[in-house]
């Protein structure tokens, strides 16, 4: 689960978190594994040098992501068995982002760790907070119940499950408003934060009109870029119920324009990665630019 951690904390935009993106996106449809010169050529379309994503790859393998595997006299990287349960979270966070209705349940989670076990006690709160739970105090968090299971397997990975008590609850009473109490438990500011950077590279990314035509080498690029910038807000983003948010939130924009660059973009950026692959993987395929069309090999 160390991928997760360093994924979110991969600054978008940045080689090492477009490489992540491309890995997730595409790597378990092509069996597990690409050649190392279409995982660079790919990387390419998104502005990242042939060096800087060979440097990247090696940083990224140390992670536990890939390893490296030749196959048929070609290098190549495959995807490390380990991280398959990681990239299926991944998806349903990023893909299927859910939100609480106002009777919705809630989890709470309750641990004690001793004093000695404080470093173990850091990496606890920063996987809770990683996933979403809010801090009521520094033994007492909360989250959507759709989260628990994730809140279980956090313990269980860390090796102490048995130090924590899972709670489900109906809607939290507290001595004042709610909303005011859901304020300090979780850093909305930097989630509202994250939606509107998400907006920000969003809008950029779709086209106007949106009638428009895109090549499969821009989708691809678009689309690859969009999956970034959108992804740790999922993540980071418990997903409460409307009534408890401000008035301005801005997660319905966000999720509207993520949704509409995957209807956008999502299958012409597949068909541009299979056709790059798909020219390795041809007996006397000529190896042209990637996304060229076949017409003008």
């Amino acid at each position: 689960m160390t991928a997760v951690v360093d994924d979110l904390e991969s600054r978008p935009g940045s080689a090492t978190s477009l490489l992540r993106t491309v890995i997730g996106l595409y790597l378990r449809d092509l069996g597990g594994w690409i050649a190392t010169a279409d995982l660079v050529a790919l990387m390419g379309l998104l502005d990242v040098a042939p060096g800087r994503t060979r440097t990247t790859l090696a940083r990224v393998k140390q992670k536990g992501l890939l390893r490296a595997e030749t196959r048929d006299g070609s290098s190549g990287y495959a995807l490390d068995p380990a991280a398959a349960a990681m990239l299926a979270k991944g998806d349903r966070r990023i893909f299927a982002a859910r939100s609480m209705q106002p009777d919705d349940p809630w989890c709470l989670i309750s641990f004690t760790l001793p004093e000695e076990e404080r470093r173990l006690r850091h990496q606890l709160r920063r996987r809770l907070q990683g996933i979403g739970c809010g801090t009521v105090s520094a033994a007492l968090w909360v989250c959507p119940d759709f989260l628990a299971d994730e809140v279980a397997e956090i313990f269980a990975e860390l090796g102490i499950r048995a130090a924590a008590t899972l709670f489900r609850a109906e809607r939290p009473r507290v001595a004042g408003e709610l909303i005011a109490a859901v304020a300090t438990w979780w850093d909305l500011d930097t989630i509202a934060r994250l939606h509107h950077d998400a907006i920000a590279g969003l809008e950029t990314l779709l086209p106007v009109p949106s009638s428009s035509a895109t090549g499969g080498q821009t989708a691809f690029a678009r689309y690859v870029r969009g999956v970034d910038v959108w992804r740790p807000v999922p993540y980071l983003d418990p997903g409460l119920p409307a009534d408890l948010l401000p008035a301005d939130w801005p997660g319905a924009r966000s999720t509207a324009l993520f949704a509409e660059l995957t209807a956008r973009y999502a299958d012409a950026s597949a068909a541009l990665v299979s056709d790059v692959v798909r020219r390795r993987s041809v007996p006397g395929s000529p190896r042209s630019r990637p996304g060229e069309p076949a017409s003008r090999r």
